[in-house]
């Protein structure tokens, strides 16, 4: 008789002891959910198919348990240098003035950001981007302060007219008529996003923008939630296309909230362009002269894509493999 009172007495103790530990829990502590299945990572998407070169990148770091935002970073900083591909980065296309400005940001686990705009004469904008993110109070630099910060961290001042970018930009010239073209021919970004081996989550974005563009014009690219969005908590998302229609909805962040509220990246992607199709028709403009394509990644490693008309593709790297897919879209 007296061993069952000791149980039970020392039973009630105990769980007084579990509750008062749950009571006296910080308010941000949250428990992690319960995840049956297994997560699929480290896995690194992007956009276009530069991104399958750029993924490859990122995944040396990725398979060495390395962390989301050092991938991220290495991995767009690959067409960013690359002079042949035309629509990032050194060998991107001029403004109508003959300048290229390049936009760019990155996003960490912990919500740290940096982003540049209308920057030149710097190759690699990402790494300047996460300067801004790391070493500055702010979170986004423009122009020639952009560029100014950039020469105080060491980051060498190069010109990124090349040739064949000035020989299109001359020709252009003869009729300077503003078309933009609906996929990867006069612009893109490459968008990248990462889920590393500790399941912790990072995004970079960075772009020439639009080719003969007015001087000053910023797309969606270095903008915190309309080109790139990241939840540790959920998951994240990037953009590509014209980016004024990307800012019109904030894609990304709703990409993200959309998974928030339970639907798979696909879905997310789905809903978000669909945000786009609607808004487009409320103002009359014709959909087939308009590209926006998203990638999702949430925190188990699931992915989706999806874009408003064929022509977009993506690149997958996981344990697997590095593959590039064309994107499911809205216009049949």
């Amino acid at each position: 008789m007296g061993n069952r009172r000791n149980f039970l007495k020392t039973t009630a103790l105990a769980s007084a002891a579990l509750a008062f530990q749950s009571f006296s829990r910080k308010s941000d502590e949250i428990d992690e959910p319960i995840n049956t299945g297994k997560t699929n990572k480290p896995i690194v998407i992007s956009t276009w198919n530069f991104g399958v070169k750029a993924n490859g990148a990122a995944w040396e770091i990725l398979k060495n348990n390395g962390r989301a935002l050092d991938a991220v970073e290495a991995g767009v900083k690959i067409p960013e240098g690359d002079p042949t591909e035309r629509s990032v980065g050194y060998g991107g296309r001029p403004d109508r003035d003959g300048r290229v400005t390049l936009d760019s940001c990155i996003m960490d686990e912990f919500s740290n950001i940096g982003s540049v705009a209308c920057l030149e004469n710097i190759k690699h904008p990402v790494s300047v981007a996460r300067a801004v993110m790391e070493k500055t109070p702010h979170v986004m630099l423009v122009g020639d302060g952009a560029l100014q910060f950039a020469l105080s961290q060491g980051f060498p001042k190069e010109n990124l007219l090349v040739e064949d970018s000035e020989k299109e930009w001359k020709e252009w010239l003869k009729t300077s008529e503003y078309l933009p073209k609906a996929n990867i021919e006069n612009h893109d970004t490459i968008g990248m996003i990462a889920l590393d081996a500790h399941g912790n989550l990072s995004g970079a974005c960075t772009t020439s923008g639009m080719a003969f563009k007015m001087h000053g014009r910023v797309g969606d690219s270095p903008i915190i939630g309309a080109g790139l969005y990241v939840d540790n908590e959920i998951g994240a998302a990037t953009a590509t296309g014209h980016g004024e229609e990307v800012i019109r909805i904030v894609g990304c962040h709703l990409v993200v909230e959309l998974m928030r509220q339970g639907k798979s990246p696909q879905k997310a992607c789905e809903e978000a362009v669909a945000r786009i199709v609607k808004l487009t028709k409320n103002r009359n403009k014709n959909l087939k002269d308009i590209q926006v394509g998203f990638i999702a990644l949430n925190k188990k490693g699931e992915y989706g894509a999806y874009c408003i008309q064929d022509g977009f593709n993506f690149a997958v790297n996981d344990t697997t493999g590095n593959k590039l897919i064309n994107s499911e879209y809205f216009l049949k």
